[in-house]
């Protein structure tokens, strides 16, 4: 611009290339004064701090998925199995603090950090959790829908979720059939398992889509996260627990806990928790997270595409 405040003919015509998409780079953008002259290490800096693309983050997922897909089915099945194992721990870190706190209506507000502890084992120690897999290798599907790839996440979900829910039969029987717990801890477990089939089959189902929809968001969150994950998964988690949103694994414990003890028939959890919250964690997994942001970076690779073509 001229002292007079008018556009000089040369910035008129690098204004002009930018509009009709000519290529521009950024040490011309820097000659004309439109961007600050940086030196390289502080240009370092700048990308040190802004945040990843969601085309990277898909890739670090996508990535994740498929070397998931490459592991060893007894891998699958003994991770699954210490993961539904682990996720026990939920059941126990709400039933200690509710059976700690009195019967004010804040109780849930504390008592729901219990239900944090199982996720936070799992995940932290890279154990093989279903609603986590409704992300990590349907991207790799996604990209490519053949039937070998069909084939290898049909494996990977009927092994992982066997064995999860082996591991939360194993310890709920555990703790049903033992004196590991108090009187008062062991009554707090069955009001947990209470609420947890309560509701209708389409209330459950329900509260699973929402369930599945904020563990797979938590799964395509942590790449980004890096020294913030704990703080992730936390958030998440307790949102999760607090809204009484019904989780297959988490919740298979609470409710196999009944039936374990006697308290409800097994085709209770089958019919009433089993099969409702299975289907809305996938949905809420599969069609919320995986395909939207699958949809997103696809339409982004496309629109470059166009443009460079143009």
């Amino acid at each position: 611009m001229s002292a007079d405040g008018t556009h000089t003919p040369a910035r008129r015509g690098q204004r002009d290339q930018r509009e009709d998409g000519a290529r521009y780079s950024l040490s011309d953008e820097v000659a004309s004064g439109a961007l600050p002259e940086l030196s390289a290490p502080e240009r370092r800096q700048v990308a040190q701090r802004a945040a990843i693309s969601a085309a990277v983050v898909h890739e670090a997922v996508r990535d994740e998925g498929e070397r998931e897909l490459r592991r060893h089915p007894a891998a699958l099945a003994w991770s699954g199995l210490a993961a539904g194992l682990s996720m026990g721990f939920s059941l126990v870190g709400q039933g200690l603090l509710r059976a700690a706190l009195p019967a004010a209506p804040w109780r849930p507000l504390v008592a729901s950090l219990g239900y944090t502890l199982g996720f936070l084992i799992v995940i932290l120690g890279r154990q093989q959790l279903f609603t986590e897999n409704t992300v990590t290798p349907i991207l790799p599907l996604l990209a490519h829908p053949d039937r070998r790839t069909f084939a290898r996440v049909g494996r990977l979900w009927a092994i992982v979720l066997a064995a999860n829910l082996l591991g939360a039969l194993l310890f709920a029987t555990l703790i049903a059939h033992t004196a590991v717990f108090a009187p008062d801890t062991q009554r707090a477990f069955v009001e947990i398992g209470r609420e947890g089939i309560r509701a209708g089959f389409g209330l459950t189902l329900l509260r699973a889509v929402f369930a599945g929809w904020l563990i797979a968001l938590m799964v395509w969150l942590l790449p980004g996260a890096e020294a913030a994950r704990l703080q992730v998964i936390l958030i998440i988690t307790y949102v999760v627990g607090l809204g009484g949103f019904a989780h297959i694994i988490a919740g298979s414990v609470d409710v196999m806990y009944l039936a374990s003890a006697g308290q409800i028939a097994w085709t209770s959890y089958l019919g009433g928790f089993l099969a409702p919250t299975l289907i809305g964690n996938v949905i809420g997994g599969v069609a919320l997270v995986a395909a939207l942001n699958f949809a997103q970076v696809s339409s982004e690779t496309l629109g470059a595409g166009e443009r460079s073509q143009g």
